[in-house]
C-alpha cells in the first residue's frame, strides 16, 4: 500500500481524524459557486455560498465543518497546545481557503477558541473577498516593512476571530517566503499569541515553493483534496512536500447516495 493509500486509510479510520465529505463542491457540500450577493454579519459582508458556517449554521455543511473543528482540538490540545495549523491542497482550486475561513469561523464561535486567520496565499489571496475586507495592509507588509502585525489585525465580528490579510501585492513571494523575516514572523505570532488558534491560508503546495517553507514552521497541516482534481501520484508528492506535518486529509466535493442520512429529527 503507498503512503497516500495509508494516509487516506487512516484519515478515513480514525476517530478523530480531519476526513469530511460532502455531496457537490465543498466539504459536506459547500458549493464553489459565484458569491452573488453577501450578507452582512457584525459589519463584515459574507458571501452566502462559501460562509455555510455563519449563515446556515443548522445546515449539514456546517456540521461537517464543526465535525473537523473538533477533530482539530483533540488533535491539537494534548500535553501541549499546537495552535499554529497550515490549510493547503496540492493543486489550484481545491477549496483550502473556504475550508480555512469556514474552518476559523467554526472555532471562533466557541467561547473557548480565539482565532487569527492569516492569508498567507500572496499569489491569489481570496480570504479578504469572503469576509468582505476590502484592499487593506497585511502579512506582506509585516515582512517587507517590519510593520506589526497587532496593528494590522481586523477584527471580524464573528465570534473571536481576527484576520491578517495577505497585505499589498508582492511580486515575487517566494522571496519573502525563503526569508528569516517570515520564520521569524511566524514565530512570534506563535508566542505572541498562544492562545489562540492561528488558522493559516496557504498556496497550493505543488506548484509554488512558499507553502513548503511555512510548512517547515507550522504545528501541523489540513490537507484539502477534491473529489476528482489530483491523482494519488499528486496527493502523494504533496504529503511528501510538507515535512511529515500533514494532521489529515479533508476529502471536498464527494458525492453522498443519501443526503438525508446528515439530518437529525427529533
Amino acid at each position: 500500500m503507498s503512503r497516500i493509500e495509508e494516509a487516506l486509510a487512516k484519515a478515513a479510520g480514525m476517530q478523530s481524524g480531519l476526513h469530511s465529505k460532502g455531496n457537490r463542491a465543498g466539504v459536506s457540500g459547500i458549493a464553489r459557486a459565484p458569491m452573488g450577493e453577501p450578507t452582512s454579519v457584525g459589519g463584515v459582508r459574507l458571501a452566502e455560498e462559501t460562509m455555510v458556517v455563519i449563515n446556515a449554521p443548522l445546515s449539514p455543511m456546517a456540521e461537517e465543518y464543526r465535525k473537523l473543528k473538533e477533530a482539530l482540538v483533540k488533535m491539537t490540545k494534548r500535553e501541549r497546545f499546537d495552535n499554529l495549523i497550515a490549510v493547503t491542497s496540492s493543486t489550484a482550486g481545491e477549496g483550502k481557503s473556504m475550508t480555512a475561513v469556514n474552518l476559523a469561523a467554526s472555532l471562533a464561535g466557541e467561547y473557548d477558541h480565539t482565532v487569527l486567520l492569516v492569508d498567507a496565499d500572496l499569489r491569489r489571496p481570496s480570504v479578504h473577498k469572503y469576509l468582505g475586507l476590502g484592499s487593506c495592509k497585511g502579512l506582506s507588509d509585516c515582512m517587507r516593512e517590519g510593520l506589526d502585525v497587532g496593528e494590522l489585525l481586523v477584527k471580524t465580528g464573528i465570534g473571536k476571530l481576527s484576520v491578517l490579510p495577505a497585505g499589498t501585492p508582492t511580486p515575487n513571494p517566494v522571496e519573502l517566503f525563503s526569508s528569516d523575516a517570515m520564520r521569524s514572523l511566524f514565530r512570534e505570532m506563535k508566542i505572541r499569541y498562544g492562545d489562540r488558534y492561528i488558522i493559516v491560508d496557504t498556496p497550493p503546495v505543488l506548484p509554488f515553493a512558499e507553502t513548503r517553507s511555512i510548512a517547515s514552521i507550522v504545528d501541523g497541516v489540513i490537507l484539502v483534496v477534491k473529489e476528482g482534481m489530483p491523482n494519488l501520484e499528486q496527493i502523494e508528492e504533496a504529503i511528501d512536500a510538507l515535512d511529515q506535518k500533514v494532521l489529515g486529509i479533508v476529502y471536498n466535493g464527494a458525492h453522498l447516495q443519501n443526503r438525508s442520512s446528515y439530518y437529525y429529527a427529533e
